[in-house]
């Protein structure tokens, strides 16, 4: 048989150990056990290896046995197999201890722990006696060990004694000698104790003197304190007076309060009904279409339609101002197209004009959810433009009509009191929509604001 091929057990013992439990391996045989495993586990194809085992398979021997030991100890016990390919190898590397211990016949000079060892993982003939017979054999090694150390212990412990008597010796010696001293030095302290009595009644009499001193000054101390306590009384007093109006005065204020936002609810939804009563009155529905979806429809070619808009704003340049204007409730934005465009980027072509224009307003639309209308002249009307983006609506005026006219149409169907802000340098234009109420502002406001978008 050759070594490098698995030991295969009788069937008579694979099925004996099969049926029984692992006999348990003393510490030294199972460290031994698992560092042949992962000497020879690099002699196993990694597909072959158990899954657990490839990961740790990489490692060096030495780190596979540290850090995979109790994987490597659990598979050996539950896949027979493996043992029995591991097996193989370690008994190779053994050399004649391995085919000794295969045959069942160890030498009695060998290391028990490494038969051990060599049995568990060859499964030969007798290898629990082997196991049992490496336990014994380290039981009987530990005892031992311990007996050596008791008795060296106990050498240790009466050299220790012999040398403490010597010492003791010596240190009755010396403490005859202190004696002898100390017996001299307490003549010396006699004198001085009778010395310090001396000294002792004399500071007695001083504590007495400054006792009594102590007492009256405790007299003025106390008075002092009274009339501390008096003074501190008279000022809680005082700042209880002052918690109390000012306790008063808060709660007159919390009530003033209370009363203020009572009339203010109650205004608030005496308007409220009022408005709900009007609304029930007129019998009006919710509205779907704009003022200006009207005035589109009767003046004006759309080629698409698309949304909802912003403000009024005031006759200002700063873009900020048309921010204001543009987040005033329900605003609505209305911009003369060519007026812009050509003021803007009048080197571009119509047709890119209409774009950069329409682009810029979808932009400012998504970001400030205002209606938007952008109306450009009829006569330069082409067909086929893209989509509008959503919430811009774009309008072209019909023939015999100018955008000027379209804007003042759209001006003047939005009802009273709602933000128009008109985008137009043209001076009649402002001046036009101005009288309807709406907020004119020139093309250079809207083109720094689409600059900075």
């Amino acid at each position: 048989m050759s070594a490098l091929e698995p030991v295969a057990e009788p069937p008579d013992q694979a099925e004996s150990s099969a049926g029984q439990h692992e006999p348990p391996l003393p510490e030294p045989v199972r460290q031994r056990v698992i560092a042949l495993a992962s000497a020879a586990m690099p002699a196993v194809p990694a597909d072959e290896l158990p899954t657990p085992l490839r990961r740790i398979a990489k490692f060096t021997p030495t780190r596979r046995a540290k850090l995979g030991g109790a994987m490597i100890a659990a598979q050996l016990s539950s896949a027979p197999l493996l043992r029995q390919r591991l097996a193989g190898h370690v008994v190779e590397m053994a050399g004649d201890l391995g085919q000794a211990v295969l045959a069942a016949e160890p030498p009695a000079a060998a290391d028990p722990v490494e038969i051990a060892a060599l049995a568990y993982l060859a499964r030969p003939d007798g290898w629990r006696d082997m196991i049992d017979t490496a336990a014994e054999t380290l039981r009987a090694d530990v005892a031992n060990a311990h007996a050596t150390d008791r008795v060296r212990g106990l050498e240790q412990r009466l050299a220790q004694a012999e040398h403490d008597r010597t010492i003791v010796k010596v240190e009755v010696e010396k403490l005859r000698d202190e004696v002898s001293r100390l017996r001299d030095e307490n003549g010396g302290l006699r004198e001085e104790s009778r010395a310090l009595a001396r000294a002792l009644r004399d500071l007695q009499t001083r504590e007495r003197r400054a006792t009594e001193l102590l007492a009256v000054e405790k007299g003025r101390s106390a008075r002092a304190t009274i009339d501390h306590d008096a003074e501190t009384r008279r000022l809680k007093a005082k700042l209880a007076e002052a918690e109390s109006a000012a306790g008063a005065a808060r709660q007159t204020a919390k009530d003033a309060r209370a009363v203020d936002d009572t009339r203010l609810w109650l205004l608030l939804e005496t308007i409220g009904r009022a408005a709900a009563g009007l609304r029930r009155e007129l019998a009006l529905d919710p509205a779907d279409r704009l003022p200006a979806d009207f005035v589109a429809e009767i003046c004006a070619d759309r080629p698409e339609a698309a949304g909802t808009g912003s403000a009024r704003a005031l006759d200002a340049d700063d873009p900020a101002r048309l921010d204001q204007l543009l987040a005033l409730p329900k605003a609505h934005l209305i911009v003369d197209g060519y007026n812009v465009t050509k003021r803007g980027f009048g080197e571009m072509s119509l047709e890119q004009q209409r774009r950069r224009l329409i682009a810029g307003l979808g932009g400012l639309a998504a970001q400030t959810q205002a209606e938007v209308t952008v109306v450009f002249d009829g006569a330069e009307r082409v067909l086929g433009l893209p989509p509008a983006p959503r919430g811009v609506r774009v309008l072209f005026s019909r023939t015999g009509q100018t955008a000027d006219d379209l804007i003042r149409r759209l001006v003047r169907a939005e009802p009273s009191g709602r933000p128009v802000v008109v985008v137009s340098s043209d001076k009649e234009v402002a001046d036009g929509v101005r009288r309807h109420g709406a907020y004119p502002l020139i093309s250079d406001t809207l083109l720094r604001r689409l600059a900075r978008s």
